[in-house]
């Protein structure tokens, strides 16, 4: 134990083998050990202790004893126990036991972390991304969530683009910039909290839905638990973003409505579970599965529900009925097509009166009688019946329990919320509108000239009514699915702040080219009805990649031919999983050959070290990952180093 100690000491000498947090990168020193690294080597080789116990002398020549240093490394090291037998083959063992042939590893979830990664970049490409679905020790995860180094910083506004120098911070030094960066989003997530813990007001989110149908931008068709997982991690670290008084609305399918409201009640609290709300996708329903599907589903919780709650909305946002007859709306109901129905129904054909005037919180009052001033509130549709010209409900019950069925918040199909003012709740219906339908959402997309890209993105209008609820001008809105960036473009034009996040390619023309127009002005979505006139910037930046440059490599090869040309490469210059033994791989070249395409992708990307995806900000000073002075100046400022 004495002696690990003081190889620790030694070790973190070297600044390029210590994490921010103090601890030393193994997975670094072991690659370094595996190939014989010099500065690695002069290390040891300074402290006497060390050099007599990984050094032997032979014919007055020091030989490094490389398999005791690594051996010594590797003491706590848990590993994936979901290889193919090909993997095992290549060297991933424990005390020369294969990890199918272990038992030792329990976990509640079936994989500690799960990381999206690929290279599609157009829909009609039509390629499976790689998902990657690996279980990592504790350790390994917290060097893998560490702070990332940013690179390919540019200010956007109204007059071009600049190079990025630095942040514009508010008078408590958080950055106020709208923030667009292109990298994985747990690992962006995990990179925000230095500066953004508890800071967000609104989380909105427009994962994949898991439906198995691959028409779907993003790789939709996990299996059921890795999904969970994957979803699972992305929210933990979303609510540790969340301000106390914030909310998180994540929209979703009936594929995993269900298991997606336990995994939220868990992570958020069920106490913290505000609403479902029912949104129509389009009238005619979806086209997979025996059923056509007409509506998706937001998830509402908040952060504390004790905090404040939602704003209250203008009156010309609510429900109105124009017919004027005297002082009030007439709505009167008559089957035309049946005058037997009106004759032997009487009870279920008579008129409703509907004062003009709506009150402060969006409800009308109503009355069964022309001159009888009706104390009843509420919102007429809800009593009516699906079949043309009939009320749900007969005049006498209406009479008898209108005011008892409006106090205790009556349910539509649509989603109600619920409006707290002092003691008071009454029910308000925000989302029955049919502006929302993503039919719109694929009509104004299709109008900014994007229609290549989604099938069913979500219409402005449904961002602002979701925003206008949440937050207030200059709050903060995430969104780590920034897929066609309708969320940014609704907040840059109500004057709110975001954070958009995107690995896929499609930012650059998409993203990026969505907001360039909002900020030259473009008329589309909500631009009238808040009086866009443009103006306005964002910050664009990356995180610096490492091995995830060649993970999209491998995702873009085209035959194993350039497989083996990317494997070559990979050899010399990135970091492998530190238990791939690279002979043991060269004697199963030929089984490797013999696998499908997609099959030698998959098996080619999981031997890399997913830790270093991209440059960790503890190795800001390695030479090895030869940054430039642009780069570490806005990653410096981002994080506040001197």
């Amino acid at each position: 134990m004495k002696f690990y100690q003081t190889l620790e000491k030694e070790l973190k000498k070297e600044t390029n083998f210590v994490t921010d947090n103090g601890e030393l990168k193994k997975w670094i020193i072991i690659d370094k050990a595996q190939n014989y690294d010099p500065d690695l080597i002069a290390l040891l080789l300074a402290h006497e202790d060390l050099k007599a116990r990984f050094f032997v002398e032979v014919k007055g020549v020091l030989v490094f004893k490389q398999s005791l240093l690594i051996l010594m490394l590797e003491q706590k090291n848990y590993l994936n126990d979901s290889y193919t037998a090909y993997k095992n083959k290549i060297g991933l063992t424990i005390d020369k036991l294969y990890l199918k042939q272990r038992n030792e590893i329990e976990l509640v979830w079936p994989f500690k972390d799960c990381i999206l990664e690929g290279g599609q970049s157009k829909e009609e490409d039509k390629r499976a991304e790689i998902f990657f679905n690996q279980t990592l020790a504790q350790e390994e995860i917290t060097q893998l969530l560490n702070p990332k180094v940013f690179t390919k910083g540019k200010r956007y506004h109204s007059e071009g683009e600049q190079e990025l120098t630095k942040f514009n911070r508010n008078e408590k030094g958080t950055i106020t910039d709208n923030l667009i960066i292109k990298g994985n989003n747990l690992l962006v997530l995990h990179s925000l909290k230095k500066e953004f813990l508890g800071k967000v007001k609104l989380i909105y989110i427009d994962p994949p839905y898991n439906t198995g149908n691959d028409g779907f931008k993003y790789n939709d068709n996990f299996n059921h638990s890795t999904w969970l997982t994957f979803m699972k991690n992305r929210l933990e670290v979303a609510r540790e973003l969340l301000s106390e008084d914030g909310s998180i609305f994540v929209s979703i399918d009936d594929n995993e409505f269900a298991f997606l409201k336990v995994l939220m009640d868990e992570i958020f609290g069920k106490e913290n579970f505000e609403t479902c709300i029912s949104n129509v996708v389009k009238p005619e329903g979806r086209n997979y599965g025996n059923v056509a599907k007409s509506t998706d589903f937001i998830l509402v919780y908040f952060k504390n529900k004790n905090e404040e709650l939602f704003n209250e909305l203008e009156v010309d946002q609510a429900f109105k009925y124009q017919d004027n007859v005297g002082g009030f709306n007439i709505k009167e109901l008559r089957n035309g097509n049946s005058a037997f129905h009106i004759q032997n129904r009487k009870n279920l054909h008579y008129p409703m009166y509907v004062q003009n005037e709506i009150d402060k919180y969006g409800f009308y009052k109503i009355s069964l009688t022309k001159d009888e001033k009706s104390i009843f509130e509420c919102y007429p549709p809800i009593f009516q019946s699906g079949i043309k010209g009939v009320w749900r409900w007969g005049k006498d019950k209406v009479k008898n329990q209108l005011f008892d069925v409006c106090a205790k918040k009556v349910n539509s199909t649509f989603g109600v919320f619920q409006k707290r003012r002092k003691n008071t709740v009454k029910p308000k219906n925000y989302f029955n509108e049919k502006e929302f339908y993503t039919s719109k959402g694929t009509q104004e997309m299709k109008d900014l000239g994007f229609q290549n890209y989604f099938t069913n993105p979500k219409p402005e209008k449904l961002l602002k009514r979701i925003i206008e609820i949440a937050t207030q001008k200059n709050d903060l809105v995430l969104d780590f699915f920034a897929g066609s960036g309708t969320s940014g473009a609704v907040a840059h034009k109500m004057n709110r702040q975001y954070i958009l996040i995107e690995q896929m390619d499609y930012i650059h023309d998409l993203i990026e080219a969505r907001l360039k127009k909002v900020i030259g002005g473009e008329e589309g979505g909500i631009s009238k009805a808040v009086h866009w006139q443009g103006g306005g910037e964002f910050v664009y930046v990356e995180l610096k990649k490492n091995n995830e440059t060649f993970m999209e490599q491998i995702q873009q090869a085209n035959s194993i031919d350039e497989l083996l040309q990317i494997w070559e490469t990979i050899k010399t210059k990135s970091y492998l999983d530190y238990n791939v033994d690279l002979k043991k791989q060269a004697e199963t070249m030929n089984e490797f050959k013999a696998f499908p395409l997609e099959k030698q992708k998959q098996l080619l990307a999981e031997l890399l070290d997913k830790n270093q995806l991209y440059v960790n900000l503890s190795s800001i000073n390695d030479t090895d990952f030869a940054i430039c002075a642009e780069d570490k100046q806005i990653t410096r400022d981002f994080y506040k180093m001197k």
